[in-house]
């Protein structure tokens, strides 16, 4: 195999050298085979991300979860213990206020939290809001909620050093607060696993967020 080598490589210089001799054009070389093109996979496309429900199938996810909350709370004040303070903690955003599903100001209420709360409250239960919303803007955020109906006994939002707070210890910590206050915390509902996650509440009601679609 050596000397075959040997051979091919003396009879192509042989060639050049007698082409240069004569002045003739050099012969043309053959040009290396360009190397096999690699397939492309196409991209998949795209997931569409689903599109949020519309207000009809919104309202009928709450009612869904509210009828449970209606049933609890109900049972739950049918006997309350001798000198124990019921409270009930709500988020604002889609949870107490139809945030996404309304460009009006005052946000309209989410009528079935209003009548949760109206009806907890008219038998001594006191209602705090927790929500995520800057303290900057307290002042309107409890106007929207008086002015839809909403009886506010404490509004918990989050100062300038909170904002670098997860926002599900930022809840937790306010409803320690409120349990601190003397408060017994019946029920805890929320839109978020934020709102609910961290304890300090005898029940947590979680209404739709679709994976995160609404605040």
């Amino acid at each position: 195999m050596a000397a075959l080598g040997l051979l091919r490589t003396l009879t192509t210089t042989a060639v050049l050298t007698t082409a240069l001799a004569a002045g003739t054009a050099l012969p043309a070389l053959a040009a290396p085979a360009a190397p096999a093109a690699t397939p492309v996979t196409p991209a998949a496309p795209a997931t569409a991300a689903a599109a949020k429900p519309d207000y009809a199938t919104w309202q009928a996810d709450i009612a869904a979860v509210m009828d449970q909350a209606d049933s609890y709370v109900a049972g739950r004040l049918a006997s309350v213990p001798a000198g124990q303070k019921p409270a009930i903690v709500l988020d604002i955003d889609n949870t107490s206020l139809e945030t996404d599903y309304s460009s009006a100001f005052p946000t309209p209420a989410i009528r079935r939290t209003l009548a949760l709360a109206d009806f907890a409250h008219d038998r001594g239960v006191k209602i705090f809001f927790v929500s995520a919303r800057p303290d900057l803007i307290q002042s309107v955020t409890q106007y929207n909620l008086t002015s839809v109906g909403y009886t506010v006994d404490g509004l918990y939002g989050r100062s300038i050093g909170d904002l670098f707070t997860e926002v599900s210890a930022f809840k937790t910590a306010q409803r320690v607060k409120i349990e601190k206050n003397g408060y017994t915390i019946i029920a805890n509902v929320g839109n978020n696993t934020t709102d609910l996650t961290g304890g300090h509440a005898e029940r947590t009601f979680k209404l739709p967020d679709y994976d995160g679609q609404l605040s």
